[in-house]
């Protein structure tokens, strides 16, 4: 990722012992050479001894120990974390905000979004969900509905605690009160693959004889041990698939828009670049998806660069070959012809300065 591209923010959620600071120890330990800058309100049981060994805490890591993050009346205590975070010297790659389990994750997502800091910009909201106890969850906190019905990704974690049926029932609850289309991961012990939410870079860095890496991975190594009394399980994200689409012809706009606005709920995350060749919008254009949430960020292209669109699908049950053939429909012959208003879908979804944050209660971004 490019130190010079705003860095996305993920907010972590989840009510108390649904799993959250489980499943960023995985995101840690799955991380790869990635720098991950982490907020939370206290450590928990976050491999805090590994990050001391490694050095990691004083520069990537900041406690918000006196209270939820949304308590800030203008955000301006985040703010100050986040230019932390964000400083150059750091190289942080992505921030992960671990939420407390009574943080509103709308506030959170709005203090985001007004952010005047220009190293950041808002990367989507995971909802994490104790499955064995949904229902009283619901029960003891109305307001869970609410904080899914924002969410763009929901893990439901624990689901080795419940059987087929009520991880099905569970499931159907999740469809009625989440934003249509919003993707549910299942997954047991926190496990979710990181490409999910940010791409991982090759391990290059050591700190003495073992890098943070090796000892998040060692403790990872010991946990499966403890667990299954052999080596490392097969993980979840073990069924996930990643595919790929490449085209030297550009991409209409509006046909691309409207199959970003059909895909599946198992279709977790799109990456990658795309062409439009619209005239005055002739710049490849990045885009990133997790769950519902999406962006678009214009990037001018390198000198003697081809110009393709190249997109990386990761998903789980889905039509592979049907994505592939909607993605060729979405082929345009002649993009020069095409007028500048077709480019509108696509722009709503640009990050602007101080872009007003109306839209925020569905799902952080624009889209419905």
């Amino acid at each position: 990722m490019n130190s010079r591209q705003p860095i996305p923010v993920v907010v972590l959620a989840g009510f108390l012992g649904s799993g959250k600071t489980t499943v960023l120890n995985h995101l840690l330990a799955g991380r790869g050479g990635t720098r991950i800058g982490v907020v939370v309100n206290d450590f928990g049981s976050i491999e805090v001894d590994a990050m001391s060994v490694a050095g990691q805490v004083g520069d990537s890591m900041v406690s918000l120990g006196g209270g939820c993050l949304c308590c800030a009346v203008d955000g301006s205590e985040l703010d100050a974390y986040l230019e932390k975070l964000s400083a150059p010297v750091h190289r942080i790659d992505v921030i992960v905000i671990e939420a407390s389990g009574l943080a509103e994750p709308q506030e959170m997502i709005r203090m985001l979004m007004a952010s005047e800091n220009p190293a950041i910009r808002y990367g989507g909201m995971v909802e994490v969900v104790d499955a064995a106890e949904f229902d009283a969850t619901r029960t003891r906190h109305p307001e869970t509905d609410r904080h899914l019905a924002v969410a763009d990704l929901v893990v439901l974690n624990k689901i080795d605690r419940v059987d087929a049926a009520e991880r099905a029932r569970i499931e159907q609850q999740l469809a009625v009160v989440c934003a249509p289309g919003t993707p549910v991961m299942a997954t047991d012990h926190g496990r979710i693959d990181p490409e999910l939410l940010f791409d991982r870079r090759p391990w290059t860095e050591t700190r003495g004889q073992l890098s943070f890496e090796d000892l998040l991975a060692e403790a990872d190594d010991h946990e499966s041990d403890h667990e299954h009394g052999h080596g490392r399980c097969d993980h979840a994200h073990a069924a996930y698939e990643s595919t790929e689409f490449t085209s030297e012809q550009a991409l209409s706009p509006r046909r691309f828009i409207d199959f970003l606005d059909r895909r599946p709920a198992g279709l977790y995350r799109i990456k990658g670049f795309v062409y439009f060749g619209v005239p005055g919008h002739e710049e490849r254009y990045e885009v990133h998806a997790v769950g519902r949430f999406l962006r678009f960020a214009p990037r001018p292209w390198g000198r003697g660069e081809a110009r393709v669109s190249q997109l990386v699908l990761i998903g789980s049950g889905t039509d592979v070959p049907g994505l592939l053939r909607e993605l060729q429909a979405c082929r345009e012959a002649a993009p020069h012809e095409a007028r500048p208003e077709s480019m509108w879908g696509v722009l709503r979804y640009v990050a602007r300065p101080a872009e007003p944050v109306s839209g925020v209660p569905a799902t952080g971004s624009d889209e419905t």
